[in-house]
């Protein structure tokens, strides 16, 4: 054989390679690499999507965090509010059964005041019956008397 013959034939052959390769196996194989494509655009995609969705699901979160942070201070101030209120009220509930008690105390002294000035009369009008039965008793001296006297100003 000649190297033309063989170099004919060598094209021949490697022709149909080429139109067997571009008939069965690079349609398979171009299908493939399209699917793949396919999928990595489909996944960026999704990712491209996830992200968005990630930054709107952020946005509200704050939101609501902020929102709640709000309706806790406000929470809070109604609560302190509400305290100071109650403790106002228990002062003033204390300062007004403060002062019952003062007056009762001081009626319940106004009282008992009185009871020993009653006391110290009726004892007084005693000492003087004392005295004066004393005085009546023994015979008239300026001296005696003056003794007696100074006795009943030491009993009182």
């Amino acid at each position: 054989m000649s190297i033309n013959a063989t170099l004919f034939v060598q094209a021949i052959v490697f022709a149909i390679l080429v139109w067997f390769t571009m008939k069965f196996v690079w349609p398979p194989i171009a299908a493939a690499l399209d699917e793949r494509a396919q999928k990595i655009a489909d996944g960026l995609a999704a990712a491209d999507k996830a992200k968005s969705e990630l930054s709107a699901a952020n946005k509200r979160v704050e939101e609501e965090l902020a929102k709640t942070r709000n309706e806790s201070a406000s929470r809070l101030a109604d609560a302190e509010r509400r305290a100071q209120s109650i403790i106002e009220e228990a002062k003033a509930r204390a300062t007004e059964e403060a002062n019952k008690i003062v007056a009762a105390a001081r009626v319940e002294a106004e009282q008992q005041v009185v009871k020993a000035r009653e006391e110290l009369r009726a004892q007084v009008a005693e000492l003087a019956v004392k005295g004066a039965e004393q005085i009546l008793r023994k015979e008239v001296n300026a001296g005696v008397h003056a003794d007696l006297l100074s006795r009943l100003k030491t009993e009182l």
